[in-house]
């Protein structure tokens, strides 16, 4: 049990220097937003900098496709609509249980608006338990807990274009809505062998999206992305070439003479410069991942939703399409302010696909009365994990 009265001096210490921190981000904001305006001036100049120089960067920085200073208002949509969206949860594998699989269970929701139909809310589980399911990521020296989570994040879309595809409804406006990032940084991390057997399915369901014209978003709530602030750096560079090897090398980032801004973000900088329903302008990112999207580069934007900046991403067929991009925006919009800060779908996506810590107890009984009952002998726990079950504490 945690010792509450122990942590107190600890957490006078930490809100000292919060508050010592949120004083320096004040004055970096500030600066933040002169630059960004110096930047407005110089975009087609940075812009050239970056085509010219962005393999020479340090820094992952995103590019702006519109004027920096185009920043457009947002009206919630109210005629009728649909809305789907996915989101997984997990039980992971464990050498103590009474057998090593794991568990993936896709939440799935389709709302109509204005319509009359009841909603779609219900979840699809599936078991892994095949060695092919168990090991064969660790000849890519994947653990199996990891490669569980990227399998998830593969069900997830492939779930939620299958919804898509089954809810489609002509001259009904609809949004296919992810919980977080289409930029899946996290592919970027492991070996190339091991993205060939996840990409292609995330990509080929995109295809389908698109063929449909069915638009899709990523909802990211409290971004810590710094791509758009990192496209200030190269007006705070004192050089004519942002050549970060050549001019910094012996340099680290956060000392380098454009690591002024450090460490703010992006959302940070768009909440002083966005009102309540409005949306920058569209950025492209150029994140290393991005090389293997193909046709499917991303585009975000931020879009202050009246309780927080959230960040928007798109795929080019629907950022790039100008009647898509404001159905996904003016749905998004509609979502959180349903939601009361939240969009409600992502919301009742997650809610679905919860696994709780009854559910887990419950599989496993399950689980150990099937094998009972296929004839293996000795189904139990090992003793640590009954130990703390029937602990004294």
């Amino acid at each position: 049990m945690l010792n509450l009265q122990k942590l107190m001096g600890q957490m006078q210490g930490m809100s000292e220097q919060l508050h010592k921190e949120a004083q320096t981000l004040a004055v970096k904001l500030d600066r933040a937003e002169t630059i960004f305006h110096q930047s407005v001036a110089n975009q087609i100049t940075h812009c050239q900098q970056m085509q010219r120089f962005g393999d020479r960067l340090a820094f992952n920085c995103a590019e702006p496709v519109e004027s920096l200073s185009q920043i457009q208002a947002i009206a919630p949509i109210t005629t009728p609509h649909i809305v789907l969206a996915t989101d997984g949860s997990q039980i992971a594998p464990s050498r103590h249980e009474i057998a090593y699989c794991y568990l993936i269970n896709i939440g799935r929701v389709a709302i109509h608006y204005n319509s009359g139909i009841y909603p779609l809310l219900d979840n699809i589980p599936e078991v892994f338990y095949k060695s092919e399911d168990l090991y064969k990521a660790r000849q890519w020296g994947i653990q199996t807990e990891q490669w569980m989570t990227l399998k998830r994040t593969v069900a997830e879309i492939v779930s939620l274009v299958d919804l898509a595809i089954e809810q489609i409804s002509p001259e009904v406006p609809m949004l296919a809505f992810t919980d977080g990032a289409l930029i899946h940084w996290e592919f970027d991390e492991v070996p190339v062998e091991a993205r060939s057997q996840l990409l292609p399915d995330i990509l080929a369901a995109w295809d389908k999206l698109r063929s449909q014209k069915i638009p899709l978003a990523g909802y990211i709530s409290a971004p810590r992305a710094a791509e758009a602030t990192n496209f200030l750096r190269l007006q705070l560079c004192p050089f004519e070439q942002p050549d970060c090897p050549t001019h910094c090398d012996t340099k680290s980032l956060d000392n380098a003479p454009c690591s002024q801004l450090q460490p703010l973000r992006d959302g940070t900088l768009w909440a002083r410069l966005l009102k309540a329903g409005e949306c920058s302008p569209l950025w492209q990112s150029h994140s290393r991942i991005m090389q293997e999207y193909g046709e499917h580069q991303i585009y975000f934007c931020y879009l202050h939703v009246g309780t927080e900046i959230a960040r928007v991403e798109m795929p080019a067929w629907t950022a790039l399409d100008p009647k898509l991009r404001s159905q996904a925006l003016a749905i998004t919009l509609a979502q959180v302010q349903k939601g009361y800060g939240y969009p409600v779908a992502l919301a009742e996506a997650h809610n679905q696909a919860v696994v709780t810590g009854s559910d887990r107890r419950r599989f496993f009984a399950i689980l150990e009365q099937q094998m009972v009952k296929s004839g293996l002998r000795n189904v139990t726990t090992s003793y640590k994990e009954s130990r703390k079950r029937s602990s004294i504490a």
